[in-house]
């Protein structure tokens, strides 16, 4: 949600830009079809498509962009020594978009503000970007943002629209051809909700990560000294919760979410994980040692929850790198999110 926040700033400010879009890829180029990066006219950015030769050819192009008020589509080939130099293993193809944003242009502010509330209210879309068949000089693509096969917000018609979609599956972006014309077609979902559950210093190191990495982030505890603005400053939201004993009760949570149980002690711990069974959530981890967490479950199983229940449960929480420190704990577990992220998008 980032790189969209981003460009409806400048948008609302009045600043145009150009926006390089990565259309396709093929072989080991280290950002996939779907990333954008915000070239401005102070030649700085916003966002990256990778780093090293290709972002500074496209940023080159950008440029004329900016200039000549046109679009590019570009396709980089690497050799292997070119792909040494942008971290690729082996050669590959990058096909690139980068076109002008025109701030004056009413309806590109509309487009990216109902991109952020779709986000923002977690509402499953499409946003769709034509492709041009050519290579330079081009108008701004046509876009659209799309819900149950009807656009809402852009510039594409409803046939295309429901063509395009009903083709279209969640996860990775896919191009994907009507007529005489290819489409970007991105499944618009919120990149997904952390709800940290407990406000120790764990958690402190853990907002501040999670947010780097595209979650929203919740932060909820019992204690008012501990759950508040000062000590999670990045945080999307700060809760403070009368007890854990109903902390769910009234959260949306789905497929997107993320519970992460790192509370001050193993009581708050097990009514919290009592709960958590309950729902849909598409992760949930738990702070602990194994025998804590055995222990826990045993409870748990005595109350009439089934041992395979406690599957869906990483426990003890992160990844195994060897960490100790807060800091470390934290990297350890956005890690482990990033994972499980990663999984449920392919």
């Amino acid at each position: 949600m980032g790189i969209f926040n981003s460009i409806a700033e400048l948008l609302a400010g009045g600043e145009s830009f150009a926006l390089a879009l990565i259309v396709s890829r093929s072989g080991s180029a280290p950002r996939a079809a779907g990333t954008r990066m915000v070239v401005r006219e102070d030649t700085s950015i916003i966002g990256t498509i990778g780093g090293g030769i290709l972002e500074a050819k496209v940023r080159d192009l950008a440029m004329e962009v900016l200039r000549e008020r046109k679009s590019v589509l570009k396709e980089f080939v690497f050799n292997a020594e070119d792909a040494g130099r942008i971290g690729m293993i082996c050669g590959g193809r990058v096909k690139v978009l980068i076109q002008f944003v025109d701030a004056s242009q009413t309806q590109n502010l509309l487009l990216y503000q109902e991109i952020l509330a779709t986000l923002r209210a977690r509402k499953p879309a499409w946003l769709i970007t034509e492709i041009p068949s050519g290579e330079a000089g081009l108008e701004p693509s046509a876009q659209c943002l799309a819900s149950n096969g009807a656009a809402y917000a852009g510039q594409l018609g409803g046939g295309t629209v429901e063509a395009l979609t009903a083709g279209a599956r969640a996860g990775r972006p896919q191009l994907i051809a009507h007529g005489d014309k290819s489409s970007l077609v991105e499944s618009l979902r919120n990149e997904g909700v952390v709800y940290i559950f407990g406000a120790g210093h764990i958690s402190r190191e853990l907002a501040s990560l999670t947010g780097l990495v595209g979650f929203q982030t919740v932060v909820l505890d019992d204690r008012p000294d501990f759950a508040n603005r000062e000590r999670f400053p990045g945080a999307d939201e700060v809760v403070v919760l009368d007890s854990f004993d109903r902390a769910l009760a009234g959260l949306e949570i789905n497929e997107d979410s993320y519970l992460v149980l790192v509370t001050r002690g193993h009581a708050h711990d097990k009514v919290l994980l009592r709960q958590a069974l309950g729902t849909k959530a598409g992760y949930i981890g738990m702070i602990g040692s194994r025998t804590k967490r055995d222990s826990l479950y045993d409870a748990l199983c005595s109350e009439g929850f089934a041992r395979d229940e406690f599957e869906r449960v990483s426990s003890p929480i992160g990844l195994e790198i060897g960490a100790e420190t807060p800091e470390e704990i934290a990297v350890s577990i956005v890690a482990e999110l990033i994972r499980a992220r990663a999984q449920r998008n392919r």
